[in-house]
């Protein structure tokens, strides 16, 4: 899951970032609410965790102008403004919840996580190839009705093939989804982790369902 987080204060946004990353998401940063509109205006996040005090343009402008675009990202509200009258506004504007500074990194974490289920709910129902499925909202995976443990990032990247059956995908382009802007797409990491999930999800059950494109990158298909 990739979030964009629109936050000003350095200390803040390192809190939030650093958690989240530990938690398995991607996080892209933005310090100000006119690199923010551009950031979230591509609509490659799951998620936007906005300020609404922010420099150059305030954190419910970016918003109206996300929505104005008809953006259905689910967006997370911080600011310290505390009073129902701000909630009910910033609601109104289009935010899916409201997160009052100061809080605790588990409420965060809470909300992200039930903001991301209500949207892949609402988004897709269990995504399924031959015998392998993926539930986005309770974040499981079955193969041959066997449970299979996957990690946050492992999970990521399959739900991306998943929802792109028969579309082959670049290594920036999984670089691109699964980590944030400022990852070296050079690196080999996105090979170790198709060899993590080959282990997991294809090694032990027939037929292959992932399978690479030499020279370009992998596709996920039943032959």
């Amino acid at each position: 899951m990739r979030v964009l987080l629109v936050e000003d204060e350095k200390k803040v946004a390192s809190f939030i970032k650093k958690g989240l990353e530990e938690h398995g998401y991607a996080v892209d940063l933005a310090s100000d609410g006119k690199t923010g509109l551009a950031m979230a205006l591509d609509q490659i996040h799951d998620l936007l965790i906005l300020d609404i005090n922010l420099p150059e343009i305030d954190g419910l402008t970016v918003l109206s102008q996300i929505r104005g675009k008809k953006a259905v990202t689910p967006v997370l509200l911080l600011t310290v403004r505390a009073t129902i009258e701000d909630k009910v506004i910033g609601l109104d504007t289009g935010a899916d919840d409201y997160l009052s500074k100061p809080f605790s990194f588990e409420e965060l974490l809470a909300r992200v996580r039930a903001l991301l289920r209500r949207h892949s709910e609402s988004k897709s129902p269990v995504l399924s190839l031959a015998d392998l499925s993926l539930d986005p909202a309770s974040r499981q995976v079955f193969r041959g009705g066997n449970r299979i443990e996957l990690t946050s990032k492992e999970f990521a990247i399959l739900e991306y093939f998943l929802r792109n059956v028969g579309r082959v995908l670049t290594r920036s382009m999984i670089i691109n989804h699964a980590w944030d802007y400022d990852y070296e797409a050079e690196t080999n990491v996105v090979d170790v982790y198709i060899a993590y999930l080959r282990k997991k999800i294809d090694a032990p059950y027939h037929p292959k369902l992932l399978h690479t494109i030499r020279g370009t990158g992998y596709v996920m298909r039943e032959e």
